[in-house]
């Protein structure tokens, strides 16, 4: 009895060392977000999918590659712009392999040649607009260097999914003299308001005095009622009113004994 158990607990032993040997030199876990790049003998024999994979030790061998999207972030580039002004851009790109077999095969690093390309890119694109362009068009500029990095990596098996620009950073001088123009408009806008609203004003005034001079009472009534307002007010300054008409009476009394037309009468009798 006791060489049976024995004999079964040897027998375990071994059977658990092989299946631990078997798993640790003939299978391979491929992660979810993962594909392998088998090779046999050297040469490419296939893509390995996410699970249990079998690899003959020595005769084959492979190579993880993240599908997932990644991230480049391109350093700070001094570029000049088509007007002539020297601009600091930086920007990220987003990527994933869409191809492993390329990625693999045909491109060493493929991560740092999309960065190099990338740089590459922004600054094609950014010399040849000009410094308006770059502060106000900065999605169309993206979206070009994006158009131009993932027609390059293409081939590679790289997919560009987005391209991000972050800061623009301009010279200290342009800084200011962008401020002062911003200044004079803001002023320029002030003086055309101001200048709209008198001629309404204008306007206005023009329309109630015509108004005012249509209705014969309406004048006093004004002036009452300006009157009353000003009554209201605790000061020592005293207003007297006078009618229009009675000022009218005296140009008429005036005209009518001015001695230099009572002369002119005169002569013209004589």
């Amino acid at each position: 009895m006791l060489e049976i158990i024995g004999f079964l607990l040897f027998s375990g032993f071994w059977l658990v060392l092989f299946v631990v040997m078997f798993v640790a030199f003939f299978v391979r876990v491929i992660m979810q977000y993962e594909k392998g790049v088998k090779f046999t003998f050297g040469r490419y024999s296939g893509i390995m999918e996410p699970g249990l994979n079998i690899l003959i030790p020595i005769i084959q061998g492979y190579r993880k590659v993240d599908i997932r999207i990644k991230t480049i972030d391109i350093p700070k580039q001094e570029v000049m712009t088509k007007d002539n002004v020297p601009v600091k851009i930086n920007a990220v790109v987003f990527f994933k392999v869409s191809d492993p077999m390329k990625a693999v095969l045909d491109i060493q690093d493929y991560i740092f040649a999309t960065a190099q390309l990338a740089q590459t890119a922004l600054r094609d694109v950014v010399g040849a607009v000009s410094l308006d362009d770059v502060l106000t068009k900065r999605d169309e500029i993206a979206a070009q260097i994006e158009t131009i990095v993932d027609k390059e990596t293409d081939p590679w098996g790289i997919e560009v999914t987005n391209i991000k620009m972050q800061d623009v950073e301009l010279p200290m001088d342009m800084k200011r003299v962008m401020a002062k123009q911003a200044e004079a408009e803001r002023e320029k806008r002030a003086v055309i308001i101001k200048a709209e609203g008198e001629v309404i004003a204008s306007n206005n005034i023009a329309k109630a005095a015509d108004r005012l001079n249509a209705s014969p009472g309406a004048l006093h009534l004004r002036t009452l009622n300006t009157l009353n307002d000003l009554s209201s007010d605790q000061s020592n300054t005293v207003i007297f009113a006078i009618p229009l008409e009675i000022l009218r009476a005296f140009e008429g009394v005036n005209n009518t004994f001015n001695p230099a037309k009572a002369l002119n009468l005169i002569k013209k009798k004589k």
